[in-house]
């Protein structure tokens, strides 16, 4: 009889950590998923991972409208942490985004494949506890900018800034903020030049997108 509950326990706790794991492949809460970006004109295909339809209905996941997540994509914002991806914004396979306070996307960005965008660095310092039992440190908000277009495998680390216009190279660590209209890459990164925008300077700040 022992063994018997023993057994029960042990897969009882097994349904309970599939069923949080799995959330998000629930007929039911994928099915939600999909309202609550058709709600914000926004689009995700599948799959989706992270705690998704928690922070969209508490308010924590701000997406604008237009939005596209391509499939893979993981945005996880646990406790209170929240994350904003604004208008527009394309985040391409793979892409993951860790928020332990905020991680802040502007409008029209671009991640492609791979990229991972977070404010938090994982504990090592404990010399007991086990690494994965550590928890989070942070430097404060991830913010980037509109129109930021980040290569493949580009890792954006906590408390940086990237201005609005950036491009940031494949494989590059982003560990010190980027000003606006730099070309930047590199392990860390760093500006190589900064675009110029003749047109918009000489419309007085405004870029026609009809001007060739």
């Amino acid at each position: 009889m022992r063994y018997r509950r023993h057994v029960y326990a042990r897969a009882k706790l097994w349904a309970q950590k599939w069923r949080w794991y799995e959330r998000n492949s629930l007929p039911w809460n994928r099915a939600r998923i999909h309202l609550e970006f058709m709600r914000r004109e926004a689009f995700v295909r599948w799959p989706v991972h992270g705690n998704v339809l928690e922070a969209l209905r508490e308010g924590r996941l701000e997406i604008g409208p237009h939005a596209l997540l391509e499939p893979g994509v993981w945005l996880t914002a646990p406790g209170s942490a929240r994350i904003r991806i604004g208008a527009g914004t394309f985040l391409n396979l793979g892409v993951m985004v860790a928020a332990l306070d905020l991680v802040d996307i502007g409008n029209h960005c671009m991640f492609a494949n791979g990229c991972f965008i977070t404010d938090a660095s994982h504990r090592f310092d404990d010399a007991v506890r086990p690494v994965p039992w550590q928890g989070f440190t942070t430097k404060g908000p991830t913010r980037i900018g509109d129109n930021v277009w980040c290569g493949a495998n580009v890792v954006v680390t906590s408390g940086v800034t990237i201005g609005e216009r950036c491009v940031i190279g494949a494989n590059s660590v982003v560990t010190a903020d980027i000003p606006a209209f730099s070309i930047a890459a590199g392990v860390p990164a760093r500006v190589l030049r900064t675009i110029d925008y003749p047109v918009a300077q000489e419309a007085g700040g405004e870029f026609d997108p009809t001007v060739a």
